[in-house]
């Protein structure tokens, strides 16, 4: 029991000590850009300024994953898989590591000159988002064990954990900020979690997952995405907002498959899903029949 008990702190074990490997694999893919940037560095690969690109590839990361670990809930929906939600939390957690790593790289760009540190978090606008993001997802991340669960309560802790979606939605207008022109990786992150919404919404209003609502939902949010980059490079730039909508349509103009742009994938990740449930969707329990009353006489074989 106790030797169980041990094993079930591995991250690669479920809670009866058990290897798991969906476990397995979600831990292994969560350390590869930590283990890509810790080649790059070794090997020189990261230009002229490495601190500052570790510092930019670190932040991307912890925002991909942290997007990743909202999809556990509507995938497991819209894929029948209930096992995904015991990956949710290591990959939370994951995003808070990337998150921290994020911070100490920056530190370490600024040879941990404090001085420096507080007054260029305090001038700049996109760091002040950063920093309270980062410190919404440290509070989520000591909150995260069984332990706090029963300390707070299923209803607070809850209520403190649904804090996650102002947390990245912070943490994407930080990115957004900190890209200033370039915005098509920021664009992508912020069209995929509206699309994750979207889904939750529709599971909010009581809207049946089928093929129909899954698409409609998909291109919708590829429409929400296209807006917002038009809105945003019309709003930075002051060029015609639709001549910058326009360009989601040179992937028809141009036939150039290069010219996908964030909408286009957001649309296409939920139009791959709502396949996925198509061909995933359990079939149909058969109908029990129903089973009339024994009748007296019958039961006496009269």
């Amino acid at each position: 029991m106790a030797l169980a008990a041990a094993n079930s702190y591995w991250p690669w074990t479920d809670r009866k000590g058990r290897f798991d490997a969906l476990r397995a694999g979600c831990f292994t893919l969560v350390l590869v850009p930590a283990a890509i940037l810790a080649f790059q560095a070794f090997a020189h690969q990261l230009g002229s300024k490495p601190w500052t690109q570790a510092v930019h590839d670190t932040g991307t990361w912890a925002l991909r994953i942290l997007v990743i670990t909202l999809a556990v809930t509507p995938l497991r929906r819209i894929l029948d898989w209930n096992r995904l939600i015991g990956i949710r939390r290591m990959l939370g957690l994951s995003a808070l590591a990337y998150a921290l790593a994020h911070l100490s790289l920056y530190c370490i760009d600024l040879a941990f000159d404090w001085g420096l540190i507080v007054s260029e978090i305090v001038k700049r606008f996109y760091l002040i988002v950063g920093i309270t993001a980062l410190t919404g997802l440290v509070a989520l991340g000591a909150t995260s064990t069984d332990g706090m669960i029963r300390r707070l309560g299923s209803a607070r802790w809850q209520l403190l954990h649904r804090l996650v979606y102002l947390i990245a939605m912070l943490g994407l207008f930080h990115f957004a900020l900190q890209a200033k022109i370039d915005v098509t990786q920021p664009v992508l992150l912020a069209g995929l979690f509206a699309l994750l919404m979207a889904y939750r919404g529709v599971n909010r209003l009581g809207i049946p997952l089928s093929f129909g609502s899954l698409a409609l939902t998909a291109l919708g949010a590829g429409l929400a995405t296209a807006l917002a980059e038009t809105a945003w490079y019309a709003f930075a730039t002051g060029a015609s907002a639709w001549l910058i909508f326009q360009a989601n349509a040179d992937i028809v103009v141009y036939q150039d498959w290069t010219a996908l742009r964030p909408g286009h994938w957001v649309a296409l990740v939920g139009l791959g899903l709502a396949f996925v449930h198509l061909w995933r969707r359990p079939a149909p329990k058969a109908a029990r029949r129903e089973r009339r009353p024994v009748i007296a006489s019958e039961a006496a074989g009269g």
